[in-house]
């Protein structure tokens, strides 16, 4: 009996989908192809936190420059946070940010920003 459950089951969802007219499926296909293209800018960022140091490398691949600046939150209330200066990571550049807290890291994140 659980066997013929199944099988109903299978044989509605199998009908449903065959239900569907070629239509209204390839409409879906048309406006997924007409979509704005993707814009390609920013560098990959990759970050290492060792005890109260930060490092970060970014890679840019893209041909227009990002100016990346690293950004330190620290965990104790008394320890200074940072936010870096700009680098140009020009294309195919890779450039290496740093910052500290005297204590423990909170948090760390890299900003991007186009050259102007």
């Amino acid at each position: 009996m659980r066997f013929s459950r199944r099988l109903a089951s299978t044989t509605v969802a199998v009908a449903l989908v065959l239900a569907v007219p070629y239509e209204a499926i390839s409409h879906v296909r048309v406006h997924a192809a007409q979509a704005e293209p993707l814009e390609l800018f920013g560098a990959a960022c990759r970050i290492r936190v060792t005890g109260s140091h930060v490092t970060a490398y970014c890679h840019n691949p893209y041909p227009e420059t990002d100016r990346v600046s690293l950004h330190v939150e620290c965990a104790r209330w008394w320890d200074l946070d940072s936010d870096g200066s700009e680098v140009n990571a020009g294309p195919a550049q890779t450039v290496r940010l740093a910052g500290r807290c005297w204590k423990e890291v909170g948090s760390v994140w890299i900003s991007h920003r186009r050259e102007s």
